[in-house]
């Protein structure tokens, strides 16, 4: 990889481009190795489903060590401005986050989100010193809205969380991608390693990945898959890709030819 490329978040560097959520695993320790063999610097963690009251559980600090990998809390469950308010509020009592995921969903169905209530609470959260990485759909308009909010980065899905269909819309990634300068990162409906690949040869500048590594046949080998994968897609992009033609060209000259 070229030496120096950082993924810069709120003015903090990471070497990895690669974020893994913490849910969905059989138990931490699976979730534990999966992040260190992926190279993730960042784990999300839903609080509305951490264990801070029963000491006889195990606690994901105890097999991800809060010192060497940043947590993200993020307000996954939550389909009101109110709840994703109060649960990041409680985030920063808690353990004194302020750089924060956003989700705020519309229904239970299709966990599409809501992006009124998003946007909302983007402005409020961003106003009270939240440093604000909001999950959103792929629409370019919004994105923009989202930024001039105060967001630290826009994070639209591929597609349906947890579908595992790819990149629906490669154009409306292209657009949000030419109208911003905050960091771009891919959150939701990736399956395979090709996907995050092609996410990042989009221009994307990271991509956030729970359920295709958690509910791979093998999630640590997935993990591994997607760090290579991730590091692959940003070296493509960044060497720029040949223009598109219909046509064959040859790849040696007609001169000197027997």
């Amino acid at each position: 990889m070229k030496k120096n490329d950082f993924l810069i978040i709120s003015k903090k560097k990471f070497n990895s481009r690669l974020i893994v959520g913490t849910g969905k695993y059989k138990n931490f320790e699976e979730c534990a190795k999966c992040v260190k063999q992926s190279g993730a610097e960042i784990v999300t963690v839903a609080v509305r489903r951490v264990n801070i009251e029963d000491k006889k559980k195990p606690l994901l600090m105890d097999y991800i060590d809060p010192k060497k990998i940043t947590y993200l809390p993020n307000t996954a469950g939550c389909f009101t401005s109110s709840e994703a308010l109060r649960t990041l509020r409680l985030a920063r009592e808690i353990g004194g986050w302020k750089l924060v995921k956003l989700e705020v969903l519309g229904d239970k169905k299709t966990l599409f989100p809501d992006m009124i209530e998003t946007l909302k609470s983007t402005e409020i959260l961003s106003k009270e010193g939240f440093k604000v990485m909001v999950y959103c759909n792929d629409d370019p308009l919004m994105a923009k809205r989202l930024e001039n909010a105060g967001a630290v980065s826009i994070m639209p899905l591929a597609a349906p969380i947890g579908s595992g269909l790819g990149i629906l819309n490669k154009v409306n990634i292209k657009i949000i991608r030419s109208q911003t300068n905050l960091p771009l990162i891919i959150d939701a409906g990736l399956g395979q390693s090709s996907d995050a690949a092609i996410a990042m040869e989009l221009g994307c500048d990271g991509v956030l990945i729970n359920t295709a590594i958690a509910k791979a046949k093998n999630p640590i080998l997935m993990a591994e898959a997607m760090k290579l994968s991730v590091r692959a897609g940003r070296n493509s992009y960044l060497a720029g890709r040949i223009h598109q033609i219909i046509y064959g060209k040859r790849s040696t000259s007609n001169k000197g030819i027997i």
